[in-house]
């Protein structure tokens, strides 16, 4: 196995609006079982990674050692830079591999034909729930993924500080206001908070909408069949605007690790954000210092049983250069020994596997497990729940937009809506 780490051109929203709106001719997807297979088992296969730093990358390169059908040529591409420039990336002359996340994008490159289709694959593969199946499946019920880990989203906090402060996990939005206002006269920052990114706000409004409207509303939203300039919409930002003055300030000059510094130095008291948050925590003095709760009740008629947990995995471009290579690897990386290395070197995610060893579960990922296990439906994420163009161009900036002017929120959601109805028409 080799790797390098390779430049990715950064592609702005400009750029990828037109990579998903224009971009090439393409065909339906192709069903690679209908041609010839090209390539051999035990050449080599390429695979494109967004796993950039440092915990995941190296578990990442371990979980591929174990691969004993070819060779494998990892090309690490920075995390963002990845997610921004896929469109291009994708239409261009991809890896035979390359690492992505289930949900409407992964449909969507199915439905331009640029991925190939791996039900094939999938009938060789044990241990994968029903759900995970779906999931990995285009509108034609062809399966174009392969799960790999997901994790949960959540309220993260240090135990010993609530232990040393008498906090206790608020379970409504009134006693977590209250909280937040406890913690501000103790001195500590209640919400760590980052948007530099533009996608870790999405993270928020997506647990705001879930609580306030429901999944079904927030899914709808997401495909477009709801208006962003109705007042349900509107709900959502105006309870976070009463949140707002409670986070850390000027978050869109701050990435997510270093908000999470603030969590790991004291400074802050909570962070909404993914399990990931553990890969900070993972080579300090804190290390098991960290547990989360779920996002608390608002309405009692919509509660609290629904979880984000997105879902990461790998897909295979349409026609690959090694076809044999990649599936032969793509059948390796869904079973529960290539899993179980990545969950053993990242505990900040959990295995898609049932089948994967769950002995060795950090308190952190058996309480992830729970947690989802429990869930009336599960949501992915924003930028993975609706069209790339969308998320990226008009979503991304608005919430952003609404950070840096929280009392813009009409004149917000009527530009989104008018954006949402052209990218959807």
């Amino acid at each position: 196995m080799s790797t390098r780490t390779i430049p990715m051109p950064h592609f702005g929203r400009r750029t990828l609006l037109q990579g998903a709106l224009g971009g090439v001719a393409v065909s339906s997807l192709v069903a690679c079982g209908d041609d010839k297979p090209t390539g051999e088992s035990g050449g080599t296969v390429t695979v494109g990674s967004y796993q950039s730093d440092d915990i995941p990358k190296k578990a990442f390169a371990e979980m591929m050692k174990g691969f004993t059908k070819g060779k494998v040529e990892i090309n690490t591409i920075q995390h963002e830079t990845f997610k921004e420039g896929i469109n291009n990336y994708i239409q261009g002359n991809p890896d035979d591999v390359f690492t992505w996340f289930a949900g409407y994008r992964a449909r969507n490159f199915a439905e331009k034909g640029l991925v190939g289709d791996i039900s094939d694959v999938w009938n060789d593969i044990k241990g994968m729930p029903e759900s995970m199946k779906n999931v990995s499946s285009d509108a034609n019920g062809k399966q174009v993924f392969v799960p790999s880990t997901y994790y949960p989203w959540g309220i993260f906090y240090r135990p010993s500080v609530w232990k040393e402060k008498g906090y206790e996990v608020p379970t409504t939005l009134d006693a977590w206001m209250t909280l937040n206002e406890k913690m501000q006269k103790d001195g500590i920052t209640p919400i760590a908070f980052a948007d530099k990114d533009g996608w870790e706000a999405m993270g928020t409004f997506d647990m705001l909408n879930l609580r306030v409207n429901g999944y079904d509303f927030h899914v709808n939203l997401m495909a477009g069949k709801e208006a962003w300039d109705g007042e349900k919409v509107k709900k959502v930002f105006t309870t976070w605007k009463q949140l707002l003055p409670f986070h850390q300030k000027d978050p869109l000059g701050r990435t997510w690790q270093e908000a999470a510094q603030s969590l790991l130095k004291k400074q802050s008291g909570m962070y909404v954000m993914g399990m990931f948050i553990d890969q900070q925590f993972q080579q300090t003095d804190a290390k098991g210092d960290l547990d989360f709760f779920s996002f608390p009740e608002f309405d009692s008629a919509i509660g609290a049983k629904v979880v984000e947990a997105p879902v990461d995995g790998f897909m295979m471009r349409a026609k690959p250069k090694n076809e044999i290579g990649a599936k032969d690897l793509l059948r390796y990386l869904a079973t529960p020994a290539a899993v179980n290395i990545t969950v053993k070197a990242d505990p900040s995610v959990i295995a898609a596997n049932e089948g994967a060893e769950q002995g060795g579960y950090t308190a952190l990922q058996k309480k992830a497990v729970t947690m989802i296990s429990e869930a009336e439906n599960i949501s992915q994420f924003l930028d993975r729940d609706t069209r790339p163009d969308f998320a990226s161009t008009v979503v991304g900036p608005s919430l952003q937009e609404f950070v840096k002017n929280p009392s813009s929120i009409d004149s917000i959601c009527s530009k989104i809506e008018q954006q949402k109805k052209s990218i959807f028409a």
